[in-house]
């Protein structure tokens, strides 16, 4: 993995981030059709480290629910 996948990748979660309100980890990975959870981790800190993404933990505790900073 290079800065380059990492980019592509933190550009297919944003874009899947911004068809839906909030995702679960596991959902996002399908949805952005990335192949592990290391390679999510690393765009999801891609986007954070830009300030664009919020993180929640899912009400069970188990999961991390993603969403994308709202404009103001």
């Amino acid at each position: 993995m290079n800065t380059d996948t990492i980019g592509l990748n933190a550009g297919s979660v944003w874009a899947a981030l911004n068809e839906a309100e909030a995702l679960g980890t596991k959902q996002l990975k399908k949805i952005a059709k990335i192949k592990t959870d290391k390679e999510l981790f690393a765009a999801l800190g891609w986007l954070a480290r830009e300030g664009k993404v919020n993180f929640q933990d899912a009400e069970d505790g188990k999961e991390l629910i993603v969403s994308l900073v709202q404009d103001k």
